[in-house]
């Protein structure tokens, strides 16, 4: 008996005209009173605000901490949706709570380009360091009526996006040089450029369970090493970077830890009674 069969590659071709078709789409329509940089990120968030689960939200922002502590200005923020029970605005600037933050990128028209004496690369780093190196807080929740203790932090993604990649080089050894150079909370896992391909990091190095929780996974990121990066064709950019991006969401990081609402409080002199 015959089965009938579909071709896997055709589909995500067909997903990857469409992607591309999304961007271009957003790119044409999209019209914002900043400059030309600022119409770029709003294509990227709208972009991923149409692909991602629900769960997510997606937004240009500013990550704060309980302490008052600030990010730079980020590009493209993914943060928790379900479990953040407080995003603050004031003139149309997102604060997140730290606790929420899922992943940080960049966005630049070419993966080729400098601010400053810095490379687009290092100044994502830099940007990606401002908001890993905030305190975020833990605390224990009740799932199905049974207590758990506070769970240890989850790891920020860290990536740039573009439109191309103007390198010269025949291979991919000029942006592999750039993933090296950027250590500890600068470093990055991934990013795309549309029409070059996408790329994702391989780091040696596990979190060592012996570590205190709140200093654990900065522990983690200055331990670990660059082990090889591994680059998509460039037919197929969108749909690789997607599917990687979501694979680190929803199976390496998994939801992010319960926010300790008493740490926010503090800061208007309120104590949250935490029984009924």
């Amino acid at each position: 008996m015959s089965s009938n069969k579909i071709s896997i590659a055709e589909l995500f071709g067909g997903l990857q005209k469409q992607m591309v078709a999304q961007l271009n789409t957003n790119r044409e329509f999209i019209q914002h009173p900043g400059s030309k940089g600022d119409s770029l990120e709003n294509v990227w968030i709208e972009w991923l605000r149409k692909y991602l689960p629900n769960r997510y939200s997606v937004d240009k922002a500013i990550v704060i901490d309980s302490t008052g502590q600030l990010s730079h200005q980020l590009d493209l923020v993914i943060y928790d949706q379900q479990y953040t029970p407080f995003v603050f605005t004031q003139n149309g600037i997102h604060y997140i709570p730290a606790e929420g933050v899922y992943a940080v990128f960049e966005v630049k028209p070419d993966l080729q380009g400098t601010v400053g004496d810095q490379s687009f690369f290092q100044y994502a780093g830099e940007k990606i360091e401002s908001v890993r190196s905030l305190k975020r807080t833990s605390v224990g929740i009740i799932n199905a009526g049974t207590p758990f203790p506070p769970r240890a932090l989850t790891k920020i993604v860290g990536g740039i996006l573009a439109s191309t990649n103007s390198y010269t080089h025949s291979n991919n050894n000029t942006i592999i040089s750039h993933l090296k150079s950027l250590k500890g909370l600068q470093a990055i896992e991934m990013g795309c450029a549309v029409d070059y391909g996408s790329f994702y990091v391989n780091y040696n190095g596990e979190e060592d369970k012996n570590v205190a929780l709140e200093s654990r996974i900065t522990d983690y990121y200055l331990k670990r090493e660059f082990d090889s990066a591994t680059f998509s064709n460039k037919e197929n950019s969108l749909v690789t970077f997607f599917l990687q991006l979501t694979r680190y969401l929803q199976q390496s990081i998994g939801t992010v830890a319960a926010i300790d609402l008493n740490a926010y409080a503090a800061s208007v002199g309120f104590k949250i009674d935490e029984k009924i």
